[in-house]
């Protein structure tokens, strides 16, 4: 986490609902950085299969879902160098400052390329920005509120739902957009999003204050050599990215994506073994890294179904759903707007139930809610399987069905998302915290890359097979919900007063 080297002095007193007015920056930022990143999202499979002849890129369905899956993937793996950068180099705020500016210019970039490899590159620029911005503007919010306590759970709660407000509006608007102009335009709105983003960070920065305006560097660190490790770092890094531009080595998105889930494969089994055999950790210690396994491994299957969202979900939309109301055509886009607009309503009925559950001493163990998630997800794609058999039998499905499943899957997400990265930063020892939160967000990434690599498998021109498909997604989510409510008891002992 970002730790300021001197306090946040909000300008006069000026608040926001209450709170320091530098949250209103923030939640402003991160609401047109959700707006540009999912309207972005909801676009991009469908942008990645539709003709050339109709402004696409006109890629099969394997290649444009292992596409998704990378993005949505390293999005996530770059958080962790994005959050070092602003820890011990250039502070929070020009982080986050730097970050929307890439995230702009790689949307503009799409809405200018003019081939794939000019789409890609814009593509490894949003990667980029998002990677600077997302880590850090959460710090800002946490420094903005010293003191700690339930004022800063109520200040996170408000940036909360300025993340979901951009998740919903993103997709309306770009997707619209896009059913109206063409795909670029739909890509042009996200960078104007995010555009109105960074302009409104600079003009209203003043009320942060000193929060994040410089980096925490501990005593001795040599900042010379961190920056020295930075550039070599990234120029190893864009050597790596030039090679297949440049056409010196052949590799295709199919074979990254195998290659970054054995990647993190290893990676993971490699520090859970380090932590386990080599970190000096006592048997209490062990058997809690032996629980926090167990939750990465539920949370990376989780994401890999949820995560169909963006793509099978997406095109099964575009595909096969009836979207026509009157004279109207709902754009397919506009179902990614649903997950948000579930969080924003049922987020609070959820909190409600798990307090009202602990009064009588029934609040789920975490591991139990981890199953509930999984078991969400899975009935999610039991709905589906029945949409797909109306489309087997020659009819378009109705749009209740996606409805549906996205609701499920938003009421998974809200059993086991929201304790997930609480329980990291209980189950390790203090001095270990930092690094499991990057593996935790690792466990995402590999859900993301798993769930490109299922949704390659829907092939459009066999639609026979895609109830059984649905239904195999149904049986893997459903079989390890039942493996965690069963190793629950044991998870829940390893745990110990952890709750």
């Amino acid at each position: 986490m970002n730790t300021p080297s001197k306090p946040a002095t909000p300008d006069s007193g000026a608040t926001f609902l209450g709170h320091p007015r530098g949250l209103a920056t923030l939640f402003f930022t991160e609401m047109w950085e959700r707006f540009s990143f999912y309207g972005m999202r909801a676009l991009l499979v469908l942008f990645l299969v539709d003709s050339i002849a109709s402004g696409g890129l006109g890629l099969d369905d394997r290649t444009a879902t292992a596409i998704y899956g990378l993005y949505t993937a390293a999005v996530y793996v770059v958080a962790l160098p994005g959050g070092w950068i602003a820890d011990r180099l250039i502070g929070a705020q020009k982080a986050v400052l730097y970050g929307g500016i890439l995230i702009a210019l790689g949307s503009f970039g799409l809405w200018l390329s003019q081939n794939s490899q000019m789409f890609y590159l814009g593509l490894i620029v949003i990667i980029l920005g998002v990677g600077l911005l997302k880590p850090n503007v959460s710090a800002l919010v946490a420094d903005l509120y010293p003191e700690g306590g339930g004022r800063r759970d109520a200040g996170f709660t408000i940036f909360y739902m300025g993340i979901n407000l951009g998740a919903f509006i993103g997709p309306l608007i770009t997707a619209w957009l896009a059913a109206l102009y063409g795909w670029r335009v739909g890509f042009l709105a996200a960078g104007i999003g995010m555009l109105l983003g960074v302009i409104q960070f600079v003009l209203t920065r003043h009320h942060l204050g000193g929060a994040g305006i410089a980096p925490h560097v501990p005593p001795g660190t040599d900042l010379r050599g961190a920056w020295r490790n930075l550039w070599i770092g990234s120029a190893l890094a864009a050597a790596l990215v030039a090679l297949p531009f440049l056409g010196i080595v052949s590799v295709s998105p199919v074979q990254l994506q195998g290659f970054g889930i054995g990647v993190i494969v290893a990676m993971t089994l490699l520090y859970f073994a380090y932590l386990l055999l080599f970190a000096g950790l006592d048997a209490t210690e062990r058997k809690r890294v032996l629980a926090l396994w167990v939750l990465f491994v539920a949370c990376a299957l989780f994401w890999s179904g949820f995560e169909q969202a963006g793509s099978s979900l997406n095109l099964f939309a575009e595909r096969y759903t009836d979207r026509v109301f009157g004279e109207f055509t709902v754009p397919a886009g506009w179902f990614q707007s649903l997950n948000a607009i579930f969080i924003v309503v049922f987020a609070p009925v959820f909190s409600a139930l798990w307090v009202a559950l602990a009064r009588r001493n029934m609040d789920p163990s975490t591991p139990v809610k981890f199953a509930l998630g999984l078991l969400g997800m899975a009935l999610g794609f039991l709905v589906m399987m029945g949409a797909a058999r109306v489309v087997t039998a020659g009819m378009p499905a109705a749009a209740y069905w996606l409805v549906l499943t996205y609701l499920l899957h938003t009421f998974g997400e809200l059993c086991l998302s929201p304790v997930g990265l609480s329980s990291v930063t209980k189950l390790v020892p203090p001095r270990f915290v930092g690094q499991s939160l990057g593996i935790w967000f690792l466990a995402v990434s590999l859900g993301n890359l798993i769930a490109g690599r299922i949704a390659g498998e829907f092939d459009a021109g066999n639609v026979a097979a895609m109830p059984g498909q649905y239904m195999g997604i149904f049986w893997f989510g459903a079989i390890a919900a039942l493996v965690m409510l069963l190793v629950s008891p044991v998870v829940r002992r390893w745990m110990g007063d952890v709750k």
